[in-house]
């Protein structure tokens, strides 16, 4: 920490935040375990190396984003985040265990790993949009960019561990066990919220239960443009850039043949660019624009090397360069939506921030699966690269609209 600019770990001097980040760290490493060998465990065990079973996975795991839509984000605004926190995090490590249970006992089917990913994809809806804003009640809005990209930092440190431990636990144990010990990962983060002194957390504005709130929410966002680009950007990357199971994993076993150790390695290679990219993150007081920009853009070109690239060790460089990218930018879109939009909107608006750049997973994942299936891994990272350019050129288009807007204001009398 001490050779980081002074301020970069700024919001670790709010005792609630650390527990908070600690117990969060434990388990995303738990959680990246359970990723990392669900893909291995669709992949190879349960289909023919089918990259379309994935992408059905990863579908059912993401479409309540969406679907819950109208619910998930009044939740975040309404309810006491605390107790929604427990009750979800609470929900999410019983099915862990579920999952853990079926598999180690050899009972496990492709269709009971489809509704435990819907299952678990419920349960994540409504924690992702409360999981976000709650840490402005840890840190207050004066550290809420630097907070959110710490967070971050930790759920890709868990990438960089959480995938290499899932690869030596298949080849040591059986996939089963890492499903277990996602599960018992998920007492620490309980552990934490327990633990957190209610009289330090501060308090943000609330809003009124009244009906209708969800069609507010969107009302106000429609009156954005800013925020409009932004989800647009989501939704183009989110859809068609997001899929890294399925890259991964395809690239991993069908083109460069590797085992769960190397698939595992891959993985982890990718998140030493998102640990950068969220150490950069942190580092900067806010972002804007311009970091969307050219981040988007930075994400095309990593897809395009890891498209072309010859051998393992050049696609594992070129997962680097799509790591730093990726963070950076999903990063930007957190903490500039937080930070511009009313405290008492930020639950709803961080529900539609999540359901658009996780609810096209329904559409991208099997598309980009079967583009994998049907013409090979390497068109689908083509796609990738493809989304990634477009939401750079909707960027280009917001500038110029924010530009031409400041000078119509400026040359008003």
């Amino acid at each position: 920490m001490s050779a980081a600019r002074p301020g970069t770990f700024r919001s670790l001097r709010h005792a609630n935040y650390r527990l908070w980040a600690g117990g969060a760290l434990v388990s995303n490493i738990g959680t990246w375990v359970q990723r990392t060998a669900q893909d291995w465990l669709v992949l190879t065990v349960l289909t023919h190396h089918s990259a379309s079973a994935v992408g059905v996975v990863m579908a059912l795991q993401f479409a309540p984003q969406l679907l819950l839509l109208p619910w998930t984000g009044s939740a975040a605004d309404h309810l006491d985040q605390r107790k929604l926190l427990v009750a979800t995090q609470t929900a999410m490590g019983v099915l862990a265990l579920m999952l853990g249970a079926l598999t180690v006992s050899g009972a496990v089917r492709l269709w009971q790993v489809d509704v435990f990913a819907l299952l678990f994809g419920c349960a994540a809806a409504f924690d992702a949009p409360v999981r976000q804003t709650f840490v402005a009640q840890l840190v207050g809005d004066e550290d809420l960019h630097n907070a959110v990209s710490l967070n971050s930092m930790s759920f890709n440190i868990g990438n960089l561990i959480g995938p290499a431990v899932s690869g030596i636990l298949i080849a040591a144990i059986g996939t089963g066990w890492a499903f277990v010990i996602n599960g018992a990962s998920f007492l620490a983060v309980l552990g934490s919220l327990l633990m957190l002194d209610g009289t330090r957390l501060l308090s943000s504005a609330r809003a009124e239960r009244t009906r209708g709130s969800f069609v507010q929410g969107l009302r106000y966002v429609r009156g954005r443009p800013d925020l409009v680009a932004i989800l647009l950007m989501l939704f183009l990357i989110g859809t068609f850039a997001l899929n890294f199971p399925i890259f991964i994993s395809v690239m991993a076993v069908r083109v460069f043949h590797a085992d769960a150790r190397g698939y595992g390695m891959l993985s982890s290679i990718m998140a030493v660019g998102t640990v950068v990219g969220a150490v950069l993150s942190a580092r900067r007081d806010r972002s804007g624009f311009t970091t969307l920009l050219w981040s988007a853009a930075l994400l095309g070109v990593g897809f395009t090397l890891a498209a072309l690239a010859p051998g393992y060790w050049t696609f594992a460089a070129a997962l680097i360069v799509v790591g730093v990218a990726y963070m950076t930018f999903v990063t930007a879109t957190n903490g500039l939506m937080q930070l511009s939009t009313e405290p008492a909107m930020r639950g709803r608006v961080m529900a539609l921030r999540v359901a658009v750049a996780l609810g096209g997973t329904p559409i991208g994942a099997p598309t980009v699966g079967w583009i994998a299936d049907r013409f090979g891994p390497r068109w689908a990272l083509g796609v990738g690269a493809l989304s990634g350019f477009a939401a750079a050129a909707v960027a280009i288009s917001a500038v110029r609209t924010r530009a031409r807007h400041r000078g119509t204001v400026c040359a008003t009398p």
